[in-house]
């Protein structure tokens, strides 16, 4: 009975997994109109958004383009273990080692984005005014505050 149930948890935490990262694609690409992790849209929001000067969006623009060689092939990896994975799925015997084995891929991939991805922003960060910080860390704040509010489990109806 319990390994019935553990191999039950497994399958539910990799349809998580899976949906999650195929969710995160879709928004991503619907949010960047296909311009990647750090598309033009997201650029030009925060340009408006902390009115960026010409010269802060050339440097901004410039570490985009040269993080960008690193980026790309760990997004690729990301995309071809999620394809691995529905193949897993689709074909018809579950072999729980090779499911264990590409999730523990896509972890380690994942670690590395969320890596370099904080890097990115922390030079990014770094081009900015004081003001603009303070302004940059207002929008994070009420963004977080309205993740929590959607993520929030919804209470157990009164009776």
């Amino acid at each position: 009975m319990k390994t019935r149930q553990i191999r039950l948890l497994v399958i539910a935490g990799v349809l998580t997994l899976a949906a999650a990262i195929a969710v995160s694609q879709t928004v991503k690409r619907a949010h960047m109109h296909g311009g990647g992790m750090f598309g033009e849209h997201q650029l030009q929001f925060f340009t408006d958004y902390l009115d960026l000067t010409d010269t802060q969006q050339a440097q901004a623009k410039e570490i985009l383009a040269k993080e960008k060689p690193t980026i790309q092939p760990l997004v690729q990896q990301m995309k071809d273990s999620r394809r691995q994975l529905h193949q897993l799925e689709m074909g018809g015997t579950f072999d729980e080692g090779k499911v264990r084995n590409l999730a523990a891929q896509q972890a380690q991939t994942m670690t590395e984005l969320t890596v370099q991805k904080a890097r990115i922003h922390s030079e990014l960060i770094q081009i900015l005014t004081p003001d603009q910080k303070s302004k940059l860390n207002k929008f994070m704040e009420r963004h977080e505050q309205r993740f929590m509010r959607h993520a929030a489990p919804e209470p157990p109806p009164s009776e």
